[in-house]
């Protein structure tokens, strides 16, 4: 991936990108009132406030904590990934799409192969617990294929009761996922997202941080290697925050410019839950009834959702997007490959070692 440092590191956080500042605010987006800071001069802000249109809770979190090594991910040309596999771990069928179907989207296209993996039923999102649970069923399916991943997997437990669950059982898992798929990257909620109320977030980010990690081990499930598996080495993990009072650490930013309407059909496909799928058709019909129309959505039920996606739901993308100089953008704790710790100390030794 093509990386540029943002952030100088004799930069204080205060200075860092002129966050806070006033915005115009996106296409239709309502201005949000930003009051005064009542902090005094000789302290320096360690979070930032991220504006907002007010037209989602489910969007970007309202503060963020930016490091100073922060990286803007941008496009790549001539599939530099090839061979390369990533897994998107989401605990309910609307977490990726709303987070971080951009940057999967992008990566795809980049040279990877892609899945997604859900861990929950999502019973609780629908009319009733067993229309949830086939509605979004189905749900996961096209919301792959519009990012343009391979396969949906899902682990079914009750949802918002995950942690009904032992944790051990959920990390082997995706241990075997990883090792049978041979993911080198993944994406998942992150493991401490600040705030975040919903209990099956914390759950899965957890468990993906320790299947990251015991995938690799030679010790770990050995019976995986007398089956045919091998070791699954996570090089590089995205983690994104859902907590609208929380503040989270971001290091990375990713331009999503290009694959924001792939964002777009991704949360379209998510009908059962969230607040995509068929909201534009549902504004049109009580509208029409009134004898109105909105010009935004346009003349069909199908159009009226894409636009109802892309201009109230995308909006908070945008101007997190503008902050950086980027018309869409999404932002992650990402985690990258660790040193060769133990080839740089056999370099060293090798440069330095004298005769006996």
């Amino acid at each position: 991936m093509q990386r540029r440092k943002f952030l100088a590191r004799s930069m204080t956080g205060g200075m860092a990108v002129g966050l806070g500042a006033s915005l115009k605010p996106a296409r239709g987006a309502q201005s949000s009132s930003r009051r005064s800071p009542d902090l005094p001069s000789k302290f320096t802000p360690a979070a930032h406030s991220i504006p907002h249109s007010n037209y989602s809770p489910f969007t970007t979190p309202d503060y963020y904590t930016f490091a100073d090594d922060l990286v803007i991910e941008r496009n790549v040309a001539n599939k530099p990934h090839q061979g390369k596999v990533l897994a998107a771990v989401q605990a309910h069928s609307d977490d990726i799409p709303l987070f971080a179907a951009g940057t999967v989207a992008k990566l795809i296209d980049e040279g990877y192969t892609g899945y997604l993996i859900r861990l929950s039923n999502d019973e609780a999102a629908g009319s009733t617990l067993g229309y949830g649970v086939v509605q979004n069923e189905a749900d996961i399916q096209e919301a792959a294929k519009a990012m343009g991943l391979k396969k949906a997997y899902s682990f079914y437990y009750r949802n918002h009761r995950m942690d009904d669950n032992a944790a051990i059982e959920i990390r082997a898992r995706l241990i075997f996922l990883f090792r049978m798929l041979q993911v080198n990257t993944v994406f998942a909620m992150d493991p401490y997202d600040h705030y975040d109320e919903n209990p099956d977030h914390i759950v899965a980010g957890k468990a993906v941080e320790g299947a990251c990690w015991m995938a690799g081990g030679a010790k770990d499930y050995p019976e995986h290697y007398k089956a045919g598996l091998k070791p699954a080495h996570i090089q590089e993990k995205y983690y994104h925050a859902r907590s609208p009072q929380g503040h989270n650490l971001v290091n990375r930013v990713v331009d999503i410019t290009s694959y924001i309407d792939h964002k777009v059909r991704t949360n379209m496909a998510n009908k059962g839950k969230g607040p995509a799928g068929t909201a534009g058709a549902r504004l049109r019909q009580p509208l029409a009834m009134q004898g109105k129309k909105l010009p935004l959505l346009g003349n069909d039920d199908e159009t009226a959702n894409f636009a109802y996606v892309k201009h109230f739901l995308m909006d908070d993308f945008q101007l997190l997007g503008r902050q950086f100089g980027l018309e869409y953008a999404e932002a992650f704790r990402y985690i990258g490959p660790e040193a060769n710790y133990v080839g740089n100390i056999v370099k060293y030794a090798e440069e330095h070692a004298v005769p006996l």
